[in-house]
């Protein structure tokens, strides 16, 4: 039998054994924050520098500055609409100014030819040869302007190089130095003199992004602004930041984000559901779920994380897909938006979990 002595000590060694495990569980519990993978952190400090830059001029839009950094990070081109004087030409020339990267901007109208944008070969008479004189898309973020005002074959020229990053003149390949980001800007087809795009190009946009008009305290805020400026030039107060180098780098990063099967499958359930709908005359293609993919990565790291998540998948479904989509004339006739449908079609696709 075990005398007092004995069981006092077994006693003290389940005691000392217990507090050892509750010690470990409530240090486990402390530690809940995870560690990435991936090392996000000078991704996330690039992202603020960037915002901080923005906003020193743009009041509000929020969500479209965010968007505008995911395409960039994505590698991808984004397509900005909204009524004239919401600041779609001025955000664009602003994050083009926060990062120390090569910019043009075009200016697109009726008369504008494919060899306005490309370039062309100019004969040498010195070398009695041609010479290829590059055109002003040749550079890392290109702004396009008003691209609903140029007609079909002008906007056929930048089919090439939104999609493979190259250029074909005479027989001959130029390649685009990277990063290479299209903004383009355009006013809503109900304004005249605008031509409607190509499916075809439309489908090169990773993004199309809606700008509505500020709030009541936003526009006094801006009135405020503009008032202080005292003749300074807005974009003066913009600093450049990111390196070709980086952006280069962080898109590689975004490429790394981890995602579970099952959200792919969660992705393809939503395009699918595209296809089948009844109010769509034409559902997504696989591209756009492959932008899907690439936007909700670019979202995570923007959140800090390595891995995506359903809201990621979320966020990217709208702009993704509400310029790749096309709703019925009935429908279209009863004032149905493909906006509305999308969000529609999330709301009745399960959630993985």
């Amino acid at each position: 039998m075990k005398d007092s002595n004995d069981e006092l000590n077994e006693a003290s060694e389940n005691t000392n054994a217990e507090e050892l495990k509750n010690s470990t569980i409530e240090n486990n519990t402390d530690d809940i924050s995870f560690e990435n993978r991936i090392d996000l952190s000078e991704l996330k400090d690039g992202i603020a520098l960037i915002k901080n830059e923005v906003e020193k001029v743009i009041v509000g839009q929020k969500e479209m500055i965010d968007m505008l950094i995911a395409s960039i990070l994505a590698n991808g081109h984004s397509l900005i609409e909204g009524v004239p004087g919401v600041a779609k030409t001025i955000s664009a020339k602003l994050l083009a100014k926060s990062l120390d990267i090569g910019f043009s901007r075009i200016q697109f109208t009726p008369d504008l030819m494919p060899s306005d944008i490309l370039g062309t070969s100019v004969f040498n008479m010195k070398t009695s040869e041609f010479e290829f004189k590059e055109g002003p898309i040749f550079s890392n973020m290109i702004l396009i302007d008003e691209i609903n005002r140029a007609p079909a074959k002008t906007q056929a020229a930048l089919f090439e190089v939104m999609e493979e990053r190259q250029i074909t003149i005479d027989g001959k390949k130029f390649k685009m130095d990277l990063p290479f980001i299209v903004l383009a800007t355009q006013n809503p087809v109900e304004q005249e003199g605008t031509y409607r795009l190509p499916e075809a190009q439309l489908d090169r946009f990773l993004f199309k992004i809606d700008i509505d008009y500020p709030s009541l305290d936003e526009e006094v805020e801006i009135l405020n602004r503009e008032q202080n400026l005292k003749g300074s030039v807005k974009t003066d107060q913009v600093t450049a930041h990111l390196s070709k180098t980086q952006i280069n780098t962080f898109q590689n990063l975004v490429e790394q984000i981890l995602i579970e099967s099952h959200l792919l499958k969660y992705i393809a359930d939503i395009i699918v559901n595209t296809r089948n709908n009844p109010f769509l005359y034409l559902g997504a293609s696989p591209r756009a779920s492959i932008a899907i993919l690439r936007a909700s990565k670019a979202f995570a790291a923007m959140s800090g994380r390595d891995f995506v998540t359903p809201e990621d998948i979320k966020r990217a479904a709208i702009p993704v897909l509400q310029h790749r989509v096309i709703v019925t004339p009935e429908r279209e006739m009863e004032g149905i938006t493909t906006k509305q449908i999308i969000k529609q079609i999330i709301e009745a696709v399960e959630i993985p979990r």
